[in-house]
């Protein structure tokens, strides 16, 4: 298991857009990939679970990766977050 925070950048937080280009990203690998808000748990692959999390900009989430591939998942993921997620 491997997890670090991050803080969102998008001026708009994790809304459907973003929220599906991580969900998407996510997806790329076979790791569990959740992350923690507001002593709540997501499910990054999942865009119904981030869209209920109601992430917004400036806000610090926890990822968390559990799996064979789970150090570039988390790479891959905190990468996207920082790059925007498209926007």
């Amino acid at each position: 298991m491997v997890s670090q925070k991050v803080t969102i950048k998008n001026p708009t937080g994790l809304h459907l857009r973003p929220a599906g280009i991580l969900c998407k990203e996510a997806m790329r690998f076979k790791s569990l990939i959740t992350f923690n808000f507001r002593d709540n748990t997501a499910n990054a692959k999942s865009v119904l679970s981030v869209l209920g999390a109601t992430v917004k900009c400036g806000d610090e989430i926890e990822f968390i990766c559990e799996g064979d591939d789970e150090e570039e998942a988390l790479e891959a993921i905190v990468k996207a977050i920082e790059s925007g997620l498209g926007e």
